[in-house]
């Protein structure tokens, strides 16, 4: 053995080691077996530092700017609400359509924008139905995974492999050779997690366990609900015609109109002397019972939510907040009839706590002393207009995180654009920076949000380990480990040869990219097959298709964009990862094995 390959094999022996164990931060540890190779001599400095400038790691910042943008016209916070209304919060069911839906995208676009993709939605699915993020995500990230070998654009190492096999003078395969197989693994995978989830993943990590947002400490502290009812006023209703004070909602009934709506407009906390007409739609708030008395008295119907409400009952676009009266106030001593309060701000108090005393319904008329809270309900941006105001303090903390819906087609754009340049033939690199770029020039976001959407600690996680795969390569180290190990099943168990291309793939693609893996793979793979026999076409395609069996750790892009987001340690996918791994051998060598041989 040269000198060149066992250091670097001790380097990565130590890596792997420290990676797992987590002695210090995996981006550190990435570093410092970057570093090692320089300093050993292994790597030249620009050899070294080239994960700085790798089509992985501008895409994967790429990727990271692009779903920042998405997440923000709430495109996806909208996809999250259509999977919650089919499935409900039922934890199976999401993990089904969500690992299905990101899957499938990811056999037709790079499987790094899939999981970017879909990253926003699964954060928003967590929280509202209070499944520990750490419980979907890392599945999810599995899916998008596979979903890169249900087709053969599906990822960069399966496109490679047809001019592999070109340059070896064997036939190419088809759009969809690999799509059979694609399909087993991914429904495979979609049963791991359902069947072993409960065992394999963390369901309470410090991440993933989302903590409580302001908004359920404040609906916990005061006992407010979220419901919403709404009711449609149609045409011969005794409500017709009357204000919203005369319709005695607040003084005899005791519950809150939120909005009103009709064909044009939406009307949040609408003003008292609004006038109430045929066939608007109200958004009532309070005690159901006497929601109920309401809609019977005045005869009004119960009805779905009204397209013109959106947002109205979403935590990201509105919410209950404590208002404070500071001494100085202007509304000390006035009532809020006089100083027109919704009219100003279209707002809605819901009540008001003055002198230790808790008033609900009708407090119009109430005089405003120094220290009086109100709890209003209103849209964020409105109620960015009441902190900027100087009658009150917001007492209650809030990010009014801008969701602009106008720009959902421009932020859909352009990631379709991205999509399109990487299938067009352009790196994914250049590809998926052209669509973060177009984001940030028609304003979806703007150069300050975009570098603050990076996760750094992934980003050196990348630029430390690529110089391994590159150092495998260059020294031989990857050769000489594939060519000793086909050398000993040279002459075995069909079954055997399978079992052993699909481990070696695996392996590489551990340390090494998949595409690396693939290279080397190849030439080693058709010899074996050509001396012992056997079609060398399906054991490349094998090796290609293992080579995303990238699970055990988190050196994959898709594995290492989620592992922030869903508070994963090593040793979480080292568990996790290790089992989807033996169930992606036992699935990939035996559909090899009786479907291609």
């Amino acid at each position: 053995m040269e000198p060149e390959i066992l250091i670097v094999l001790v380097i990565l022996g130590v890596t792997v080691v420290m990676l797992v164990t987590e002695v210090v931060r995996i981006d550190v540890t990435a570093l410092l077996a970057m570093l090692a190779l320089s300093w050993t001599g292994i790597l030249s400095t620009s050899e070294a530092l080239s994960g700085f400038s790798s089509n992985a790691v501008v895409a994967m910042i790429a990727v990271m700017i692009m779903g920042e943008g998405i997440a923000r016209t709430g495109m996806m916070a909208r996809f999250s609400k259509a999977v919650l209304r089919r499935v409900g919060s039922n934890k199976t069911g999401i993990l089904g359509v969500l690992s299905l839906s990101v899957g499938t995208i990811s056999g037709v676009i790079q499987n790094i924008g899939a999981a970017a993709l879909f990253l926003p939605s699964i954060l928003d699915i967590s929280r509202r139905t209070k499944i520990s993020a750490s419980a979907l995500i890392m599945p999810i990230g599995f899916a998008a995974i596979i979903g890169g070998t249900l087709t053969m654009v599906g990822s960069g190492h399966l496109i490679l492999t047809n001019d592999l096999l070109i340059s070896a003078d064997l036939d190419p395969y088809g759009l969809f050779a690999v799509t059979p197989v694609g399909i087993a693994l991914l429904l495979a995978a979609i049963l791991f997690f359902l069947i072993f989830g409960k065992v394999m993943l963390p369901q309470d990590t410090e991440s993933g366990q989302q903590e409580r947002t302001e908004q359920e400490k404040v609906a916990d502290a005061f006992r407010l609900s979220r419901d919403i009812h709404y009711f449609r006023i149609p045409a011969g209703s005794a409500l017709t015609g009357k204000t919203v004070e005369e319709s005695g909602i607040w003084s005899e009934y005791q519950i809150n109109l939120l909005a009103l709506s009709d064909s044009k407009r939406t009307h949040y906390a609408p003003w008292r002397e609004t006038k109430l007409e045929g066939e608007q739609i109200l958004a009532l708030y309070g005690d159901e019972e006497k929601i109920n008395r309401f809609a019977s008295n005045y005869q009004i119907d119960s009805t779905p939510s009204h397209p013109m409400f959106q947002g109205l009952d979403d935590p990201d676009e509105s919410g209950f907040v404590e208002v404070i009266v500071p001494p100085r106030s202007e509304l000390v001593g006035q009532t809020i009839r006089k100083f027109g309060m919704r009219k100003r701000y279209a707002v809605e108090p819901l009540m008001l706590f003055s002198k230790g005393e808790k008033i609900v319904g009708d407090f119009s008329d109430h005089e405003i002393l120094p220290g009086d809270t109100f709890i209003v309900y209103g849209p964020w941006e409105h109620i960015k207009g009441l902190q900027n105001s100087e009658p009150f303090v917001v007492a209650t903390p809030f990010e009014a995180e801008a969701r602009d819906r106008s720009k959902t087609w421009v932020a859909a754009g352009s990631f379709a654009l991205a999509i399109g340049l990487a299938l067009s033939g352009f790196s994914i690199s250049i590809a998926f920076l052209t669509g973060a770029l177009a984001m940030v020039l028609t304003r979806v976001l703007t150069i300050q949000e975009a570098y603050k959407a990076i996760e750094w600690k992934v980003v050196f996680l990348l630029v430390g380990l690529i110089p391994l795969g590159v150092a495998m390569q260059n020294s031989g180290a990857a050769e000489y480990l594939a060519g000793n190990v086909m050398g000993v099943v040279e002459g075995s168990h069909l079954l055997v040869l399978l079992l052993t291309v699909g481990v070696l793939s695996t392996g590489f693609s551990l340390v090494m990219s998949n595409v690396g893996a693939v290279v080397v793979l190849a030439p080693l793979v058709v010899s074996i097959g050509t001396l012992a026999g056997v079609d060398p076409r399906p054991l490349v395609l094998l090796a290609a298709v293992c080579a995303g069996n990238s699970f055990v750790l988190p050196t994959h892009q898709v594995n290492a964009l989620l592992m922030t987001a869903g508070g994963y340690k090593t040793r979480d996918y080292f568990k996790a990862g290790g089992g989807m791994t033996l169930v992606f051998l036992a699935v990939a060598v035996g559909f090899f094995y009786f479907a291609f041989f």
